[in-house]
């Protein structure tokens, strides 16, 4: 979506985005059952027209995100690749002041998952 900003009747156009999905710095956690607690993850993510990317870094190293959403049910899908490395499939919902779900990492035919928790910098942790 599009949106107009006018300026002495001049037609500028941005980039708009879902209100629950704002685009910029994101920061969180997730948690992994063989090591206790919350392990931080800091983002940058673009929410535009159902796609959602950007990036990040985190204990395991730097990544890329690319995947989806959807304002009306508030779900998102998406993978972060760690760079020369493994991917992790997410599913989140959108709820209160942030996104939380579960990750997923399939190797060899084994499955690793645990939870994550994520909200746009200047929030305070989702509820």
């Amino acid at each position: 979506m599009i949106g107009k900003m006018g300026n002495h009747g001049r037609d500028h156009r941005l980039p708009v985005t879902d209100e629950d999905f704002p685009s910029g710095p994101w920061t969180g956690f997730f948690n992994y059952f063989n090591f206790p607690g919350k392990w931080r993850t800091d983002l940058r993510l673009d929410f535009i027209k159902g796609r959602m990317t950007g990036d990040g870094v985190d204990s395991v190293g730097p990544f890329i995100v690319a995947g989806s959403y959807d304002g009306v049910s508030k779900e998102c899908h998406w993978t972060k690749t760690y760079v020369a490395a493994h991917d992790v499939f997410y599913t989140g919902f959108r709820e209160g002041k942030g996104i939380w779900g579960t990750w997923e990492i399939t190797e060899n035919g084994t499955s690793l998952r645990g939870g994550f928790q994520i909200w746009p910098v200047g929030s305070e942790e989702g509820d």
